[in-house]
């Protein structure tokens, strides 16, 4: 089960990862076309690639991550590097919807700026999180947070951070 479940997360990871490294290169596409078929013909396509395929597999891709924390108990440092990652992938997943739903209106425009920008931050993710699961680096937590590990030690960073926070009594 383990196996089969691997296999969907890497097959789920590498159509999200394919589908968010080829939306900037279909929305600065966009900047060539006017009003007319072509440019409905682009919105669909784009809305394909976005909606029914990167969508989905973002989500199989997560989901089956999850249920492998949980089969194969990785809590280690190094997964919880991959972890914020993940999250930030996701974010910039969401950020690219935001990008096409602008994007198609009259006046949507997306220039080599925000292009190259964006598949940038998407290959630097995608290749952190492949080096991160690859590599395992040995990360010591006691080296950085030593006393936020100890018995109590979360509620003093949080009282050092924003002071004495009581609920209120009604």
């Amino acid at each position: 089960m383990t196996t089969f479940l691997k296999f969907v997360h890497l097959a789920a990871i590498a159509v999200w990862s394919g589908g968010l490294i080829a939306l900037p290169f279909l929305f600065w596409q966009r900047r060539l076309l006017g009003p007319g078929q072509a440019l409905d013909r682009l919105h669909r396509v784009t809305r394909l690639v976005y909606v029914e395929l990167t969508s989905p597999a973002a989500f199989i891709a997560i989901a089956s991550g999850t249920a492998l924390i949980f089969l194969q108990t990785t809590f280690v440092e190094w997964f919880s590097i991959k972890m914020v990652f993940v999250g930030l992938m996701a974010m910039l997943h969401v950020v690219a919807g935001l990008v096409m739903h602008q994007l198609f209106l009259p006046s949507g425009r997306f220039g080599r700026l925000s292009f190259v920008t964006l598949t940038v931050a998407y290959l630097v993710l995608i290749t952190a999180i492949v080096w991160v699961v690859l590599a395992k680096p040995h990360i010591d937590s006691n080296q950085f947070a030593v006393r936020l590990f100890e018995p109590g030690g979360l509620s003093r960073l949080w009282h050092q951070s924003f002071g004495d926070t009581r609920m209120p009594m009604p």
